[in-house]
Order: structure tokens, then sequence, then C-alpha cells
């Protein structure tokens, strides 16, 4: 019998995979690796002079998933291409079978603001409706949907760099969302926001200690290899640091400078977001307690994301079957 091969585009992935169920998703995968029932997830990442590869692999319940992503920050500007671009391999965890071929970008997408989403259900504060966003790209538009899956969001501000970016995101956010947005300086918004993300390529941090306040929670997203880095140590070092995988932060997010700069241990860590959600560990206790969610991306996110798109492309008959064997 001749194994079947279901090869799924970016607009079959978005038609399957909505943002709710993404959340939803995530949250349980999260649980479940908090509890023990799946295995850590890999990471191998390959630099190249304009950008990189990465390869990350999990399994979760029946299915292996690995995504091959290429990010290369410069390509809007300088190609009219998309920064990341790559695909999804799902296979039988069982028999080793390969399923489905998905791309990658929309899950990409999706599951990371997901993943900020799960940890500032557990970790911002329960009324926090101030949000910043620093990044306004896609990345940034779909954390600030996510986050108004969670919480009550009324007022959103965008820094970027690139002004016009930042007013462009903030009039999106106003037609879409209905909610009070405008571009603003990075102090200016965060000393007035409760919740704040940070997805952007910067190789330097720009988010330092004095940026701190009573009741802060900071998704910290862009930090996603050894290059890269948005919090300063001395930030993380005042902070509850919550990471996605624990062994991943220390050697390419925010964690990982904050430790080599002598500032924190890995055992300083307050928890891992498994565990908060797991209930091991405890997430919020105060409404002045600082969080920083320090979120490199892992496969389990891309595992559990993907098995949302196969089962739902198999339910509805979506995609294209061939045999590649």
């Amino acid at each position: 019998m001749t194994a079947m091969t279901r090869i799924f585009d970016r607009q079959t992935v978005r038609e399957l995979l909505t943002l709710d169920d993404c959340i939803a998703a995530i949250e349980s995968v999260f649980r479940r690796f908090g509890e023990g029932t799946v295995a850590p997830p890999r990471t191998v990442a390959i630099h190249v002079p304009d950008g990189g590869f990465h390869i990350k692999a999990a399994v979760a319940d029946s299915l292996f998933a690995a995504k091959i992503n290429a990010n290369f920050p410069a390509n809007p500007r300088q190609h009219a291409l998309p920064t990341i671009q790559g695909v999804v391999i799902v296979c039988d965890a069982h028999r080793g079978t390969l399923l489905a071929i998905m791309d990658s970008a929309e899950i990409t997408t999706l599951r990371t603001a997901a993943a900020s989403a799960v940890a500032a259900k557990h970790l911002a504060r329960s009324d926090a409706s101030i949000v910043t966003i620093c990044g306004c790209g896609v990345q940034g538009r779909a954390h600030l949907d996510a986050l108004a899956r969670v919480r009550q969001v009324r007022r959103a501000f965008a820094v970027d760099a690139d002004t016009d970016a930042a007013a462009r995101f903030a009039a999106d956010a106003r037609q879409r969302l209905g909610i009070d947005a405008e571009p603003s300086a990075l102090n200016t918004a965060v000393a007035a926001s409760e919740i704040v993300v940070t997805c952007t390529p910067s190789r330097a941090p720009f988010i330092q200690k004095e940026h701190l306040h009573p009741g802060l929670f900071i998704a910290a997203v862009g930090a996603d290899n050894p290059e890269k880095s948005e919090i300063a140590p001395d930030a993380l070092a005042a902070s509850f640091v919550v990471t996605d995988v624990l062994e991943q932060s220390a050697a390419m997010g925010d964690l990982h400078h904050a430790i080599a700069a002598g500032r924190m241990r890995p055992d300083d860590v307050h928890a891992t977001l498994g565990q908060v959600v797991a209930g091991s560990r405890p997430g919020r206790r105060s409404e002045d307690e600082i969080f920083i969610f320090d979120s490199t991306g892992t496969a389990l996110q891309d595992v559990a994301a993907a098995e949302v798109v196969y089962r739902r492309g198999i339910e509805r008959g979506a995609g294209v079957e061939v045999a590649l064997a």
C-alpha cells in the first residue's frame, strides 16, 4: 500500500488554523510538557552572512514534526520576499510515515503569538488592558490579536524604528480591533503599559532595568538566536523570568545574555511556561510582580499547530495528496 503525503500551501494553512485553536493547542502542549508527558524538543541552527536556518523538531502524542525555517530579516526591503520562509513536515511517530508537508510561515506567526498569549494569561495582571508592541511587523500584528483573546485590551502603543510602520500598525489596530492605538516613543509607551511585547531583530538590548515598573509583563520574542538581544541582563535579573524551554533560552534567548554577563544562572529562572500552565510552579501571585517571558520558540509549538492543520485538513479534504515513494 502506497503511503500518501498531504501538502498544504500557506493559504490552506491559513484557512485551517485559527488563532483561537492555536492558542488552545499551544496551552495544551505546554501543560503536557510541564507534566513531563511529552519529550523536550530539539533545535539545530546554522548561520549565514545575511540570515540563518534552523531546524526545530519534537514529538507529541502520535506525531513527529520538524520545522525547517530560513530567517532573513533584510528580505522584505532588499528582495521583496518574506523574512521567514520554510516548511513543516509531519510524520507518524510510530511508523515514520511522512504524513504531511506544510508551509511554515503562518504556523510560525500564529504559534509564536499564541505562546505569548498563553504566557500573558498566566503571568500578566488580570486587569491588564494597555499593551506596547515593539516591532510593528507581522509578528507584532499577530501578537496584538492574540493578546486581545486573553485580556481586555483597550489601548495599544506601536513602537518601531520605522515610524511609518508604527503609524500603519496603529491605524490597522484601530480599524480591525476597535482599540485606541497610536505610535509612540519607547519610554512613554512602556511606562504606560501593563504588557509589553518585543518582537524585533535587535542585536542590542533596548529594554533596560529602568523601564521596569510594578505589575509589568514582558513577552520577549525576538531573541531566537544567540546574536539577538532585546532585554538587558539587569532587567532580567530584576524580574521573575519564565522560559519556554530552559536549556534553549540559556543557549540562545535573552537569558543567554544574562548568563554570559554573570547576572543570572539557569537556577535563577522562576519556571518554564509548561510548569506554570501545569500548576507545578506559581504564576502571578501579586499585582506588583514583574515577569519576563523569554520566548525562543520551540518545536512543541510547531507540532501542536501542525497537528491542528493536519487533522482538520483530513476532515475537510483540504490540501493535495501525493505519493512521494
